[in-house]
Parts: structure tokens; sequence; C-alpha cells
């Protein structure tokens, strides 16, 4: 059944900054569609948003697995007939501080086929549906470790899965740019307070979501290609 409400979708929704973004977004009278792979921890992550007044809904999905992704589209289209909003949030990391020539292939296949590639499923999969409303806004969530002019060696994997990212964002941008109202973005939180950053982190969830949800809620003229940190251009 469509839907006039604004629908945004985020990957990785059933935790840490997913979670919170599907918390402000929902805030702000968007109807939410938290994913995950994990079904038990994205219900409860929905239902958690429910008793605290929020339109939220939980749908699984690996961005790993192009079937996963297709189903989801089928969901989405059938049950709500739009979509407004995408963040692509999901994400891993698991070459932490493991140096470029010591990277093995298997975790860099695995990284950026979840990280990268993941990315571009679901912009390749969603954005035709946004396309129909002329509507849309796109926020891909990177990281300060992809700025190529503090480039180290460490955490390879997940570094170039995020530059890749950084790069799509523009190219995406620039062929969706005649399509209507669509701002297509990528920022970075910072070091946030999650099961990925850990609890040494300085950042809360709250900060870290901030710039994601404004991202998600651009007017008409505000910025497109571009990538941010607290509301404001980082450098690539």
């Amino acid at each position: 059944m469509a839907t006039e409400k604004q629908v945004a979708l985020v990957t990785g929704g059933n935790r840490g900054l997913g979670y919170e973004v599907g918390r402000q977004l929902a805030d702000k009278g968007l109807r939410v569609l938290l994913t995950a792979r994990d079904a038990d921890t994205g219900e409860a992550a929905a239902q958690a948003l429910r008793q605290a007044g929020a339109d939220a809904d939980f749908h699984p999905l690996d961005i790993a697995n192009e079937d996963s992704v297709q189903t989801l589209l089928a969901v989405v289209r059938a049950e709500y007939g739009r979509l407004d909003v995408l963040v692509n949030n999901a994400g891993i990391l698991i070459d932490r501080d493991v140096t470029v020539l010591r990277l093995d292939e298997e975790r860099l296949r695995k990284t950026m086929d979840t990280n990268f590639y993941g990315t571009w499923r679901m912009c390749r999969a969603f954005l035709p549906l946004m396309r129909e409303h002329h509507y849309g806004r796109v926020v891909n969530v990177s990281t300060d470790l992809s700025v190529l002019g503090n480039m180290r060696s460490a955490t390879a994997a997940y570094r170039l899965s995020k530059v890749a990212i950084n790069a799509l964002t523009i190219t995406v941008a620039d062929e969706v740019r005649s399509w209507g109202d669509f701002k297509v973005n990528v920022m970075s939180p910072g070091w946030v307070r999650t099961d990925m950053g850990g609890g040494s982190a300085p950042r809360g969830v709250e900060d870290g979501a901030d710039t994601i949800t404004w991202l998600a809620t651009l007017p008409s003229d505000g910025p497109t290609g571009g990538f941010f940190r607290d509301r404001k251009p980082l450098g690539w």
C-alpha cells in the first residue's frame, strides 16, 4: 500500500549509528525502514522505535547479496509504493591495523563486497524507484580514514572501500542530476562510540548521526556530490 508520508530506508539500522539515524528521521516525521542481516536485533530495534512513538518497520537485508537487495526492493515497492531517503550505513571492518601489503585477498574482497559493492547495489536498485517521484536524498556513510591527504597503510581494506564509496557518490550525484530534486552526498561521522568504533571513541551516536539526518532532509537548494562532517565540507 502506497503511503503519502516520506519513507526512509536505513541499512545497518539495528544498532549504533544506523539506529540513531532511524530515530532522528522518525522524529522528523518520516516513516523509517530499518534493515539489517540479523532479524532478531533488527525487529527489536524497530519495536523500540515504535514504543517511542515512531513510525518504523524492520526488513531483513544483506547488502552483500543481490537477491536480498532485489527482494527488499520488491517489498518496498509493494508495501510502501515509494522511497524518498536512502541511508547507506551498513559496513564491516575486518582488517583492523592490517597494512596494505600484509592484507590477504579474501578480507579485501569481503570488505569491498559489503562496503562498496553493497552501497552500489543499493543505489542501483532503489534510485529508479525514487526517480518515479522525482525526489531523492541519498546519504553514503564514509570515514575520516578515507581522506587521501591523511591516507595511511593500516586498516587498508576498510580505507580503500570507503575511498571507493566517496567516488561512487560523486558519479551517482552526476547521473541523477537531471532526474528531479535529488541530492546524493557522502559523510564521515567521526570516531563514534559504536560496536565498530569502540567504547573509547570521543563522539556519541547522536553527534555522528546528526550530519546524516541533515543530509537526508536537505532542502531543494542543498548541496549534492559533496563530502561532509559536522554539516561542513570535508576535503577528499
